[in-house]
């Protein structure tokens, strides 16, 4: 066992509270939806019946007991391990086996994540065959989850030796520009893989086509030049395989750009709805908001790493947690954690940030398509479809919520065209 010390105390407080905050927020927002959850909002008006906002309330309240208890489990398996001196008997028999200390740092952080992927799949089985399946959403079968489930775990493990091996082994040959190398480092393997996904690693999951529809192809490619964006091509892809959910988004970058619409949305939106989904991503890239993003994550990094250069060379934090030596890849680790932990609170920040995009580019998409309808009436199929959450709770929703709430943003669009006017 850990002996309590203040340093320990100081973090108990910040994870505590990153914890009890997490359960505070999902209890508000389960409460405000079963208060609210079958009123039927303005924008919404004729359009939903009993049974939908039924189905909407009681999908959001399983899924979030779901995460919660998943949470809860986490950071309570998180804990024991701190707290009951689990991890310094651990790194020293790794110690014991006299390994390269690369080595020895991906034998530690790749049991760890083993241990974690372990302890989230009995969570991932009720989530896609319990909850999802329950409310016709999945239609994934157990070989393929299994397949699914090999392929993640033989692409993280391949990913982490890659990321993590460079970075212990500048740790331990460059112990005093360590943390700039690997800042460096890491913002340049991020682009790679940003770079590869869409040609390499998407494709080991699912099928990707041009879409087929020539009309509609035609349609968006001419969408495309209006608005002055090149893109590799335009594909669908075959989600249904695994989920009824339906989506549109943007991936890569440099040649390796392309739009991909889920076989989901093809089918169930008009091609005016399909146009207006996609003319709110263009609306992404034309407001350089993936550039501005990365820009971000890279200036969250440089600190990162650097604080962690610091903890790493501060002799209390192993006697923080049980550690009579200093062992740099432990170290990281205690690093991250302590760091997830504090960044916690900064989510919010995130999350207005990303608000902020989003409604830039719905504004970009009514000013691309000249008119409101058609977008509004894809976010309110889309909402109707994923059965999704009409009423969260304000904090929650200000906590969290990368997109403003559905029917605020359909507001907001709708009065776009109102000020415009005839």
């Amino acid at each position: 066992m850990v002996e309590y010390n203040p340093l320990l105390g100081i973090f108990l407080f910040i994870f505590v509270a990153a914890a009890v905050t997490r359960w505070v927020l999902d209890r508000l927002n389960v409460g405000h939806l079963r208060r609210h959850g079958y009123e039927v909002p303005e924008v919404f008006r004729g359009e939903l019946d009993e049974e939908t906002l039924s189905r909407m309330t009681a999908y959001t309240v399983e899924s979030s007991r779901l995460s919660s208890v998943e949470s809860l489990v986490g950071d309570a398996v998180l804990l024991a391990v701190l707290l009951g001196g689990v991890l310094p008997w651990f790194a020293s028999s790794i110690e014991s086996l006299k390994l390269h200390p690369v080595l020895s740092g991906l034998v530690f952080f790749g049991t760890l994540a083993l241990g974690g992927v372990l302890l989230e799949v009995p969570f991932s089985l009720y989530g896609t065959f319990g909850i999802e399946k329950r409310y016709g959403f999945s239609t994934i079968t157990p070989r393929l989850w299994l397949t699914d489930f090999a392929k993640n775990l033989i692409i993280s493990a391949v990913l982490m030796a890659l990321l993590l091996g460079p970075l212990l082994a500048m740790i331990h040959y460059f112990p005093r520009v360590w943390w700039f190398l690997s800042w460096l480092f890491f913002a340049l393997f991020q682009l790679l893989l940003l770079w590869l996904y869409p040609v390499v690693i998407a494709p080991l999951f699912n099928k990707y086509e041009p879409v087929k529809d020539d009309v509609l192809k035609g349609r968006i490619i001419d969408l495309m030049e209006k608005a002055g964006l090149k893109v590799e091509g335009v594909y669908q892809v075959d989600a249904s395989r695994r989920s009824r959910h339906s989506n549109a988004f943007f991936t890569g970058i440099g040649k390796t750009k392309r739009i991909v619409l889920f076989d989901t949305l093809l089918k169930t939106h008009s091609p005016d709805e399909t146009l207006s989904v996609l003319a709110h991503e263009v609306g992404h890239w034309v407001k350089k908001h993936v550039l501005r993003q990365l820009l971000l994550v890279e200036a969250v990094s440089f600190v990162f790493f650097y604080i962690c250069y610091l903890l790493l060379d501060w002799p209390r934090l192993y006697e923080a947690f049980g550690f009579e030596t200093r062992i740099p890849y432990a170290g990281l680790f205690l690093a991250g954690v302590v760091l997830k932990a504090v960044f916690f609170f900064f989510t919010p920040a995130a999350a207005a940030l990303s608000r902020s995009f989003e409604r830039e580019a719905d504004g970009y998409a009514y000013s691309l398509v000249g008119m409101a309808r058609p977008l509004v009436e894809a976010l309110k199929r889309l909402a109707k479809e994923n059965l999704a959450n009409l009423h969260p709770h304000p904090f929650y929703a200000w906590f969290y919520y990368s997109h403003p709430p559905l029917t605020e943003r359909i507001a907001t669009i709708l009065s776009l065209e109102a000020e415009k006017g005839p």
